[in-house]
């Protein structure tokens, strides 16, 4: 078997082989590291690595398949994890000058399970600076370039993971996600992306344990991919509050789902999100291509509130928390979205919180009234073709200028408030000809039934040329010549807050 035809299998399929002594977990480790050495300097997905150690654990793994010992879900399977995750020995900076010597002593809780089920970490993926923002790039590692076209941006925060993922230098990714952070980057690298529930998979790096907007998942090239890594890490642990008793097995026999039964409803905005007009045209299109697979595809009309202003609140909160100490040390040890982040949530009082949880819940209660009618709920991921990675930040869509640095998120961060499932399926792709992500989101708590629906869109899409998942052209991207490791250090204030808007005044700020 050549390098290329191992490395192109699905992590689900490359299991299979391992566990049936077809191929070695070295074989494997061998091919991928090949394959990092050989197109990580073109798009810069992977950052600190740990090969040597890798090859041990590889030639462990072998002997215990050799021995017909008790394999794991993930035995022998190369994994990269993103660079917010803490991993014993291996080189964790956050994306943050603050950390580039930062050496755990120990994995922490999502990565200790993927190791016990036998996943090799092979190295880190690349990040925004404390992930924050939806462009990867930092001072300490540079940027990543989006596998299409490496001048653009892979989203983020897990765009190291997603553009890994694509050019096939990994078979399984860490994500996590916020306001669209395993979302928005898988829809523009052509991957797939899940942000379950909250408290499905533990998340031990939340300071705020009990807030429901931050969860880890998984990222991967197929639907079963993802659910194989889903299965490996989910289920109760005394480091998430929000945690609870599931079994891997709950999610091991998924058949897909009758799509012709499903009442689907879409939405291009919910009705408070920018989207560019030839982004709206293209997802018009596909619906139009996918409104046959379903029983009903219908508008969705929906009152979403003051979501901007409650998603500003809630997330300022785990800034608040997360970099108190930091600010406090030295203010320009952070990055400016880090930093206008702090800056925003330290200025606001109790009533602000107050009025964001409240709203929050009234936001959930309506969100979850629709799916007394539907079944799923459709979007795009994010409202532009990806933009050069050289901007910081989207600044305006259809002429009209965003409030600040994360408002071009907000298709995602909509979804957030209200804690649903919800999954980036690679769609096609769009008016210049970059991959398309699909937003999926189902019901509240109703991961297993959104996972079966979302294997039957893959089967579905794939034989729809202007719905399958697109794939990058390699040899195009190597022959690439775009410098993605010097990032200058970013202007203070180029984040996009204006002075007014940190400014609580006694009142939630619009910013």
């Amino acid at each position: 078997m050549t390098q290329r035809s191992l490395i192109s299998k699905s992590a689900t399929e490359l299991r299979r082989l391992i566990g049936s002594k077809q191929i070695s977990p070295v074989e494997l480790l061998d091919a991928c590291i090949a394959r990092i050495e050989e197109v990580n300097p073109h798009v810069n997905a992977v950052t600190a690595t740990c090969f040597e150690r890798a090859r041990k654990e590889a030639a462990n793994a072998e002997k215990a398949v050799l021995a017909g010992q008790a394999l794991g879900l993930l035995h022998g399977l190369p994994i990269g994890i993103k660079d917010l995750e803490e991993t014993e020995g291996l080189l964790t900076t956050y994306g943050s000058a603050i950390y580039r010597s930062n050496i755990p002593a120990r994995d922490n809780a999502l990565v200790a399970r993927l190791r016990a089920a036998g996943a090799i970490v092979v190295g880190k993926t690349n990040v925004p600076e404390m992930g924050a923002g939806a462009n990867t790039r930092n001072t300490v590692w540079g940027a990543t370039g989006n596998p299409f076209d490496a001048r653009l941006n892979a989203g983020g925060s897990s765009g190291g993971s997603a553009a890994a993922l694509a050019v096939d230098m990994l078979p399984l990714c860490s994500g996590s996600d916020t306001g669209g952070s395993l979302r928005i980057p898988a829809a523009k690298c052509g991957v797939y992306g899940f942000r379950p529930s909250p408290g499905l998979v533990p998340s031990q790096r939340k300071l705020l344990g009990w807030t429901p907007i931050s969860v880890v998942g998984p990222m991967g090239r197929s639907m079963d991919d993802v659910i194989l890594q889903l299965r490996a890490t989910v289920g109760l642990d005394t480091s998430d509050p929000l945690s609870y008793p599931v079994s891997a097995a709950d999610f091991g026999a998924l058949a897909e789902a009758d799509l012709s039964t499903l009442r689907v409803a879409y939405t291009e905005d919910f009705g408070v999100c920018e989207v560019d007009n030839d982004i709206r045209k293209v997802f018009r299109e596909k619906i139009a291509a996918m409104r046959p697979f379903f029983r009903e595809c219908d508008e969705l009309r929906f009152d979403a509130g003051d979501a901007h202003r409650c998603f500003d609140v809630i997330r300022a909160e785990s800034f608040v928390a997360g970099f108190e100490a930091a600010y406090r040390r030295d203010p320009q040890s952070l990055g400016p979205n880090t930093r206008a982040n702090y800056e925003l949530g330290a200025a606001m009082g109790l009533a602000d919180t107050a009025w964001a949880h409240a709203e929050q819940t009234r936001f959930f209660r309506r969100f979850q009234s629709l799916y007394e009618q539907y079944d799923l709920i459709l979007s795009p991921t994010t409202p532009v073709s990806p933009f050069a990675w050289s901007e910081l930040y989207l600044k305006e869509v259809n002429g009209v200028a965003l409030e600040n640095y994360y408002r071009w998120l907000a298709l995602t961060y909509v979804v957030t408030l209200a804690t649903n499932p919800a999954l980036a399926v690679p769609c096609g792709t769009d008016h210049k000809g970059m991959p398309f992500g699909l937003q999926v989101v189902g019901s509240f708590r109703g991961d297993a039934r959104l996972l079966a629906c979302a294997r039957s869109l893959e089967s579905a899409f794939a034989s729809r040329p202007e719905l399958a998942r697109p794939l990058p052209d390699i040899e195009k991207l190597m022959a690439s010549r775009v410098d993605l490791t010097s990032i200058a250090v970013d202007a203070p204030g180029a984040n996009g807050f204006s002075a007014a808007s940190l400014s609580a005044a006694g009142s939630a700020p619009a910013v």
